[in-house]
């Protein structure tokens, strides 16, 4: 068939077969396709949407145009599964969680991105250990999977080539914003790991990727609809992001926490039950855990008796890094030499905290990138966040920041104190999970025109 036809189909609101699709994903994975023709089948699609079966078939075609992984050999016992999230600011889930459901006997074969916009990146972080190599060889990267249970890399070419080339005519041509393409370029490379099971954080809030809570909530669902419809058991945590997930934010300031909590420490911060939500979902979804109090017994034995710290450290090791991190941290993060909190300069209660400031300002101080490409200062960013509810006094710190230079520090102070809403009226958090979404297997994809601009932030879902 024409690749002029299938086009034509879409443009006038037709629906397209697997075969149909598949033809379009590998004439762009080997560049038989132009990009003229990718503009126009992207288009066609944010203008008409897709139904649930096309959107299915979108996904399996993405993730088909390249390596599927395979797993054959592991233990049927212990499935393959992952986390992924649309990213946030402090949000480094990740880091703890991975390592903590290998410790329970799971296979997690994380395939993660760096940061874009406000957002963090998994990648970078983990690129503040000397050492870490986020690019292994496949069989190094198998090895670890199999052995110690969980290895952190970068998307290899191998894996979803049409995503990357859809993508990057998507971002040229005013095509972002359409769900069924933001789900299919998500699950595409994440199914192409092999997965089992997939649970999706999807955040909701000033820090979130999508504008609005019923925008977080449309792409939740679509991402559980089309998951299971892929064949991977998904399931989807609507997460907050009105504030920092992480009391910080910055690369080696984030591992640093990562490793307080994998000694058992910081269970009273935010982060914890999220993640601690994550895994247990994790858990219940690959069939690992029998229910709920199965899932805690199982997370909390792994955390108390130091496994999952065990899990953590041999996978850096595995990757390049120092054997002894854990024990070593403030030896191989290396600390940003200015460093000066800033300060309330009236009292009150923190009303509200516009997270994508602060994340901006991270990237201000050097901390993440403003085109790709830049080098990352991974000293860099705020620790000692207040949260939401706070009463401060003037001269009482809002939050610490970590700067390659006082000129740095004093040039983002007025974009941090701009973030952070204070009022008379005391205020409560809001909620760690808004909710939690299981399929809709026949839900139909609409087109959806947001009124946020999304292409400089979908990068984050990589």
């Amino acid at each position: 068939m024409l690749i002029q036809e299938i086009i034509r189909r879409k443009r006038d609101g037709q629906t397209l077969d697997r075969q149909m699709l598949d033809l379009m994903m590998r004439g762009i994975a080997d560049n038989s396709i132009g990009d003229a023709q990718i503009g126009a089948f992207a288009m066609a699609i944010y203008l008409n949407g897709m139904a649930h079966d096309e959107a299915v078939a979108l996904t399996e075609s993405i993730r088909d145009s390249g390596q599927v992984m395979r797993w054959d050999g592991l233990d049927r016992a212990a499935p393959v599964l992952d986390k992924h999230s649309t990213g946030g600011v402090g949000d480094l889930t990740s880091l703890v969680l991975g390592p903590w459901i290998a410790a329970c006997g799971g296979h997690v074969p994380m395939v993660s991105g760096r940061g874009l916009g406000h957002t963090g990146g998994t990648l970078d972080k983990l690129e503040s250990i000397p050492g870490y190599d986020v690019a292994p060889a496949d069989d190094s990267f198998r090895r670890l999977v199999s052995d110690v249970g969980i290895a952190i890399i970068g998307q290899t070419g191998s894996l979803a080539p049409a995503d990357k080339r859809l993508y990057g005519v998507r971002d040229v041509t005013a095509t972002v914003e359409s769900i069924p393409l933001i789900v299919a370029s998500i699950l595409g490379k994440k199914l192409a790991c092999g997965l089992g099971t997939l649970v999706m954080d999807v955040k909701v809030g000033s820090g979130a990727f999508m504008p609005t809570p019923a925008a977080s909530r449309e792409l939740a669902d679509a991402i559980a609809a089309i998951g299971c419809g892929a064949g991977t058991r998904t399931s989807v945590l609507l997460t907050d992001m009105n504030q920092p997930l992480a009391d910080c934010a910055g690369n080696a300031l984030e591992v640093s926490e990562a490793l307080r909590l994998l000694r058992g420490e910081g269970q009273d911060s935010r982060l914890y039950p999220v993640t601690k939500a994550l895994a247990v979902e994790m858990l219940l979804q690959s069939g690992m855990a029998h229910d709920a109090d199965d899932a805690q017994r199982r997370l909390d034995h792994a955390l108390d008796s130091g496994e999952a710290l065990e899990r953590f450290s041999r996978m850096v090791h595995g990757l390049g890094g120092p054997h002894d991190l854990a024990q070593r941290a403030e030896h191989y993060l290396t600390a940003a030499p200015v460093v000066i909190d800033l300060e309330a300069d009236r009292s009150g209660v923190i009303q509200t905290i516009d997270t994508r400031q602060l994340g901006l300002g991270v990237v201000e101080l050097g901390g993440g990138r403003r085109n790709p490409g830049d080098a990352i200062d991974h000293r860099v960013g705020l620790s000692r966040i207040a949260e939401i509810g706070r009463k401060v006094a003037p001269g009482q710190p809002l939050l610490r920041i970590h700067a390659a230079s006082r000129s740095d520090a004093e040039a983002v102070t007025r974009r941090l104190r701009a973030a952070f809403t204070l009022g008379d009226a005391p205020v409560e958090s809001p909620p760690l999970i808004h909710a939690t979404v299981s399929p809709n297997p026949r839900a139909p994809m609409s087109r959806d025109v947001l009124s946020h601009d999304l292409t400089s932030h979908q990068e984050d879902l990589s």
